[in-house]
């Protein structure tokens, strides 16, 4: 498998070319709670920064829901995508109705919650119990478009409609910070108004992604009578593990602040929260990363693609990779001026603290970026095993089991040393992994892996050929044919196979290539598995749908589009999608 084929670079560009909308959303939600947080210290005061504390675990919560409903959907999205397409319009149904149903639920049980004073369980003095309550009346308007927002953008992203979701996310960020400065500085509403802020922005979130939907512009719809309820056990049963790691995140928190405060005291609490809220924004570059991988990881294994998915942790883990470390390595050369942002006086404990926090900490992002993907892929493939077992070490274990140990010696150091060698244990765990499965080290990136030997076909079942241009087109039907013959099927199969992706891959080259000054490249797939011989064609030139150009064809039309026509003669099942704005044909012999 070579870096230079043409299902590499297609991946490549596909990747890169959605990175900056999944990060987007992620440094959307980091910044709003930057601006919200300056404008609480700032505007309200030291109580309302408490208030937000509090509400801090629910917020975890309800991200780690909201990411077990989008990943599970987009795991099954990739199963039904390649063999049953109209089941997706339930999965889309059910998915919307659940998360929904679980975020209503979850903001009327708050509003009773502070109606009863039950929120006396996390704090009992005033004023920081009314806070508490006038922020949570705030924040739970908002707690439905917040997880529906979030589902619609992964839904929309999978409908290439990327454009749409970032307009959406630079709206809410926009809104969030001229309702933060009218609520709070112009209407002193206190906490409430800094909840209601957030609360009007995910409902303008949610409106503008919407949009979409309700002017039936989509091909998935929303459908009661299309709704498949056995999709619900599927998606929180290959969902949770993706929410596993925000879970236990909770409980490291509570043990590691503990520690702070015995060994360091509340001013290292004040230099770790400080690093934190610009790393935070940091991490949205691997999340967004890993969001994209569990897209293609999804597809792929919808499509037993063996290829494409070592290719997706490739690009993930070397090209990704690369990007990562020039960002570490950047914020330890600017860990000084980031630091005063914060903290004015070197003199300080507080300012070396944090010093030390820039320069230590940014280096847990790269391996954190290898157990990210491989848990994710883990998730994925439905390696329960690991996709269990690797976010609670990530998540949980790994920090808290070297801060027990560093902190007391090194105070804010070992935390923070204890943060990039929780990296280096996983990585451990993954190599182990896939140890126990080979029964020896592994030797490639797709060993360690571990791929199942059932899944898709072996190299000696496919042929990959990469097309671009019109010379290479001429070769192809000489390699299909040579391909068939060499696996034993039938000549005439062998011939109509060479036949098809000849003239389908000329009608991409002579239309497809020339409608704009983009480089193109066609990536033609040849699997033999059993007794079925599937071809795959797919480019990243404008969408076109052969089907539907063979639909409206007139009569007297068949001699201008003779080799369509001839590709549905003789094939007997033709499928095409335009996926993540690639376009796929796959065609059975």
């Amino acid at each position: 498998m070579k870096k230079g084929s043409s299902d590499y670079k297609l991946l490549t560009g596909l990747f890169f070319r959605l990175l900056p909308y999944h990060i987007l959303l992620i440094v959307i939600n980091a910044v709003n709670g930057i601006v919200d947080s300056l404008y609480a210290s700032n505007a309200i005061g030291k109580t309302a920064m408490s208030a937000i504390g509090l509400f801090g675990p629910l917020n975890h919560f309800l991200y780690a829901a909201s990411i077990m409903f989008v990943s599970g959907s987009q795991m099954l999205y990739g199963r039904y995508l390649a063999k049953d397409r109209e089941k997706i319009h339930g999965l889309f149904t059910v998915n919307l109705l659940i998360s929904g149903g679980l975020a209503l639920l979850t903001s009327v049980l708050l509003v009773a919650g502070v109606l009863t004073n039950a929120t006396r369980i996390l704090v009992s003095q005033e004023p920081d119990l009314q806070m508490l309550n006038q922020y949570i009346l705030g924040q739970s308007i908002g707690i439905p478009a917040l997880v529906l927002g979030q589902q619609l953008f992964a839904f929309l992203s999978l409908e290439n409609q990327t454009k749409r979701t970032m307009v959406a996310s630079i709206v809410c960020f926009a809104v969030n910070g001229v309702l933060d400065h009218l609520f709070i500085v112009t209407f002193p509403m206190g906490t409430f108004g800094l909840g209601l802020s957030s609360s009007i922005a995910a409902w303008v979130f949610l409106a503008v992604q919407a949009v979409y939907y309700l002017a039936g512009k989509s091909e998935w719809k929303f459908s009661l009578r299309a709704c498949r309820w056995q999709d619900a056990p599927q998606i929180a049963k290959l969902g949770y593990p993706g929410a596993l790691s925000r879970f236990v995140e909770m409980f490291r928190c509570l043990i590691v602040n503990g520690l702070i405060l015995q060994y360091v005291g509340s001013v290292g609490l004040s230099a770790f929260a400080a690093s934190n809220s610009l790393l935070a924004v940091v991490w949205a570059v691997p999340f967004g990363m890993v969001a994209v991988s569990r897209m293609l990881f999804s597809i792929s294994i919808g499509e037993e693609d063996r290829r494409s998915l070592v290719n997706v942790m490739k690009i993930a883990l070397t090209k990704g990779m690369l990007l990562m470390c020039g960002i570490v390595v950047l914020l330890i050369v600017l860990a000084e001026p980031l630091t005063r942002l914060f903290y004015r006086d070197p003199a300080d404990p507080v300012y070396q603290m944090t010093v030390m926090g820039f320069r230590i900490l940014p280096l847990c992002m790269p391996p954190a970026m290898i157990s990210l993907h491989f848990a994710s892929y883990a998730q994925t493939m439905e390696k329960r095993v690991m996709s269990t077992v690797l976010p609670i070490i990530d998540g949980m274990v790994g920090v808290v089991l070297f801060s027990f140990i560093l902190i007391p010696a090194l105070k804010m150091n070992g935390l923070y040393i204890s943060n990039v060698l929780n990296g280096v244990l996983c990585f451990a765990v993954i190599l182990a992994g896939a140890w126990i499965v080979l029964k020896r080290c592994p030797r490639s990136l797709e060993e360690l892996m571990a791929i199942p030997g059932s899944f898709g076909v072996s190299a000696d079942e496919r042929i990959d050929i990469a097309v671009r241009s019109m010379e290479e087109v001429m070769d192809v039907s000489r390699q299909v044919t040579a391909f068939c013959d060499g696996r034993g099927i039938d000549r005439r199969r062998a011939y109509l196979a060479g036949l098809c992706m000849e003239e389908m891959a000329g009608n991409v080259v002579a239309h497809g290539f020339t409608k704009d000054q983009k480089q193109h490249s066609i990536d033609i797939r040849v699997a033999h598995k059993g007794d079925d011989i599937i071809l795959r064609l797919r480019d990243n030139c404008k969408a076109f749908n052969p089907s539907d150009r063979m639909k409206a064809m007139e009569p007297g039309e068949l001699g201008k589009n003779v080799g369509i026509h001839l590709v549905y003669e003789m094939a007997s099942e033709v499928s095409y999608q335009n996926l993540l704005g690639m376009n796929v044909l796959t065609i059975h012999i």
